[in-house]
């Protein structure tokens, strides 16, 4: 009956990851999803017991989420920046190179 429920987080929560709108939100739910399992799997080698595959799937998942995040690429563009123009006028628009190589 462990074995069904498990299976059933599992499969909830791949169908959770793929409903993630954004590519930060994908990758963090991916690497959920893996490092979970991977987590899981060290946990029941090292304690062998039900209690620590729990702790490293929760470890593992948690570790997974933040490295995902923290790995997805900013896109150029994305960023908004401030411009003024000769008459004084200030704009919003998609940010050019020089924020990007630090000449603002």
């Amino acid at each position: 009956m462990t074995f069904h429920k498990t299976i059933a987080a599992v499969l909830m929560t791949a169908a959770l990851a793929g409903c993630a709108q954004t590519e930060g939100q994908q990758r963090a739910g991916t690497g959920a999803l893996i490092g979970g399992a991977g987590g899981a799997l060290v946990g029941q080698a090292i304690g062998g017991n039900t209690k620590s595959t729990v702790i490293g799937a929760a470890s593992g998942a948690l570790l997974g989420a933040v490295v995902g995040s923290a790995t997805t690429p900013q896109r150029r563009g994305e960023q908004m920046c401030r411009y003024q123009d000769r008459y004084g006028r200030i704009y919003t628009a998609p940010c050019d190179d020089r924020y990007y190589n630090g000449d603002y």
